[in-house]
């Protein structure tokens, strides 16, 4: 049994999302503050407390303008039916999925109510909604006129008190096939079905040493709680048994001596000469609990040098983590064979593992999840097998590298055309889906790159590639004097910038993936002249085409692809799908154009480079030998560092100044990924 997707309506930021999640590690990346905290409190709220508890403030915004219309319409006297219709509800579907051949079901038994004998997927339904009979509770002493900005903002004031009151969960099956056919269930069949756990980023590790931090005890302690339960494993049972053996036999000594002595120190209460007192004496008795001792007098340590142990706050930060994670999941799965009857899926959120960890460190712990979790199972007698879904979420790009993109979903948050201010919308875009349209090879040579570059595409504003070496090295001082220059226009290094270094014949090839994740990008690629297709480079006034395969895939609409097309094209034909591409421009109408960067740049420094005046062919001319014995490591580090009285050349700063303004989004294409809005709540969503 798996559980395949997860479907979110108004939470927060999580207006109408749906998760597809892998058979084991599903990775959740994008940038800060786009719903994936969000993700994991909604599960935590509706799948592993009690009684689930939401404010006013936890309803999608989008939200805010259905409870208004509700109370009008029960104003207008409209049947209890269609108010409640548009009383706005929290809700998550969950879709599971599981083999029919299986002679029994299990946990997931009374959530299979449809009678096709093909359909392999059941559907669960946890809704925090209106109780019934609460309708005129919840409207009860609020306006019977038309809402205005001043009885709209008590409207909501009372609401937010209505709201934990008036609300609760519901629980039921429902048939994929058939949205009528329900079957109400109870809070315990869920539990009975689906086992969760939550590893939070804020661990309460601190690089504190003058104190011991009891993190690592105190996880100790619920490892004993969980091997103390009658339905723990066998050799965790007897462990447990054996600390409360030993700990009774040290309370017989304390009964027998210390607690004597102890009681020598209180006087007889008829010495107070209290009528009524005389004949009642006071006796001390110590107890002690296993569980106290380990939580606030045992310490984990580490073993040190000649018989000294170090306390667990003299371990580095990143390794207390790992070990704090790993005694986790060590927990979990405790806790799952502890359970009296086995739950069919166990959904364990891990987010941010990256924190404290080198890079290498952090490649190894999304590797080895999936052997972690196979070894926790083969360390025990019975060999249970668990069945764990991993969701982790991470702003490390080494992470959500060293996964793959089949694993990664990325949250993508925005405003929503047409709505109020301060309304968002987020997208889950589901690379496994969305790269469906590039060939396999192209696929391939994406995860590599980004697998060897560490890349930051997941988690950018802005991106920006590049040919080649030199102008990845001049990008910062090209950016440094365009602000000096120009200090009212937006500054593109206060923004979140990556840059990727993906030379002339790959560029293209990230055009898909680029569209896929709507991230503005400028890509600064070279003219490349050549006298004819095929035939061999030379100057731009020389040349009637370019063999630059990024300008090809770029204008491939372009019939007949031609030099002269690409010289003559306008800004707004060197921008599509919210990107823009630049390369080698006159620096003047009618004046020399270079085919590569270095040419460009000789050319827009021509004092610099002691270019005499001379006609567009012979400047071309003499800047491209010029460029030609220049080694290009040397040339961009000189300029990038010693000598920066230059000046940049126009292509690039047209591209720059384009990538550093306010840019429209692109209107999203619904062949490249699944598509899902959602809207962000008034108090943001708290994701870093």
């Amino acid at each position: 049994m798996k559980l395949r997707h997860a479907k979110i309506k108004n939470f927060r930021l999580l207006t109408d999302v749906q998760l597809a999640l892998e058979d084991l590690t599903t990775v959740v990346v994008g940038r800060n503050n786009s719903g994936k905290t969000s993700l994991s409190e909604i599960i935590r709220r509706l799948l592993a407390e009690g009684t689930a508890a939401f404010q006013l403030e936890d309803f999608s915004s989008a939200c805010y303008d259905r409870f208004c219309a509700a109370l009008e319409a029960h104003n207008n006297d409209q049947d209890d039916d269609v108010v409640r219709a548009l009383v706005p509800f929290i809700e998550l579907r969950l879709t599971f999925e599981y083999d029919p051949a299986q002679p029994q079901l299990g946990p997931l038994g009374p959530f299979v109510i449809d009678l096709d004998p093909d359909c392999n997927e059941a559907l669960v339904v946890v809704r925090y909604e209106l109780k019934d009979g609460q309708l005129a509770q919840l409207f009860s002493g609020q306006p019977d006129t038309p809402l205005t900005d001043e009885t709209r903002i008590a409207f909501f004031r009372s609401l937010r008190e209505c709201i934990p009151t008036n609300f609760a969960v519901r629980i039921w099956a429902e048939d994929p096939n058939d949205a009528e056919n329900k079957r109400q269930l109870q809070q315990g069949a869920l539990k009975a079905l689906i086992k969760t756990g939550f590893i939070n980023a804020q661990r309460g590790l601190d690089d504190i040493t003058s104190r011991e931090s009891d993190i690592l005890a105190k996880t100790v302690e619920l490892l004993f709680a969980t091997a103390s339960s009658s339905s723990a494993d066998e050799a965790d049972k007897q462990i447990a048994q054996a600390l409360k053996e030993a700990v009774q036999d040290i309370q017989s000594q304390i009964d027998s001596s210390f607690g004597g002595q102890l009681n020598n120190l209180i006087p007889a209460l008829k010495n107070f000469g209290y009528p009524g007192l005389g004949n009642q004496e006071l006796h001390t008795e110590t107890l002690l609990d296993v569980r106290k001792l380990l939580s606030n007098f045992t310490k984990v340590r580490y073993t040190g040098y000649s018989g000294v142990t170090l306390p667990e706050s003299y371990n580095g930060l990143g390794a207390r983590n790992l070990i704090f994670i790993l005694l986790q999941l060590a927990g979990f799965y405790k806790s799952f064979l502890a359970e009296p009857s086995s739950p069919g899926v166990h959904l364990v959120f891990i987010e941010e593992p990256e924190a404290h960890l080198h890079p290498q460190m952090q490649e190894v712990f999304i590797r080895q999840l999936a052997k972690t979790a196979q070894l926790l199972v083969e360390g025990t007698e019975s060999k249970t097998a668990w069945p764990v879904q991993f969701v982790v979420s991470t702003h490390s790009s080494h992470i959500a590298n060293e996964a793959g993109f089949e694993s990664i979903r990325y949250f993508l948050s925005g405003e929503v055309p047409g709505s109020a201010a301060g309304v968002r919308q987020t997208r889950i875009k589901d690379l496994r889906k969305g790269l469906d349209g590039v060939s396999e090879p192209d696929k391939k040579f994406l995860h590599q790159y980004l697998t060897l570059t560490r890349c930051d595409l997941f988690f950018a504003d802005k991106a920006i590639l590049v040919e080649g070496l030199s102008e990845r090295l001049l990008l910062p001082a090209i950016i440094e004097k365009l602000e000096v220059a120009e200090p009212t226009r937006p500054k593109l290094s206060s923004q979140y910038v990556t840059t990727m270094e993906v030379g002339g014949a790959y560029a293209h090839l990230f055009f898909g993936l680029l569209r896929f994740l709507e991230l503005p990008t400028l890509i600064l690629t070279d003219l490349d002249s050549v006298e004819e297709p095929g035939g061999s480079a030379c100057e731009v006034h020389k040349g009637t085409y370019s063999s630059n395969a990024c300008l090809k895939a770029w204008f491939s609409d372009d019939d007949p692809f031609t030099l002269n097309g690409l010289v003559t094209k306008d800004a707004s034909e060197k921008t599509k799908h919210g990107n823009r591409i630049a390369y080698q421009c006159a620096e003047e109408e009618g004046g020399p154009c270079g085919r590569t960067f270095e040419d460009a740049f000789i050319l827009a420094n021509r004092t610099l480079f002691n270019l005499n005046d001379a006609t567009r062919e012979e400047l071309e001319t003499e800047a491209r030998s010029k460029a030609s014995k220049i080694k290009k490591s040397e040339f961009a580090l000189k300029y990038a560092i010693e000598d920066k009285s230059w000046t940049t050349p126009k292509y690039i700063l047209d591209g720059i100044r384009w990538l550093s303004a306010d840019i429209e989004p692109a209107v999203p294409d619904p062949a490249l990924a699944l598509v899902v809005a959602a809207t962000i709540a008034d108090d943001g969503d708290a994701d870093d």
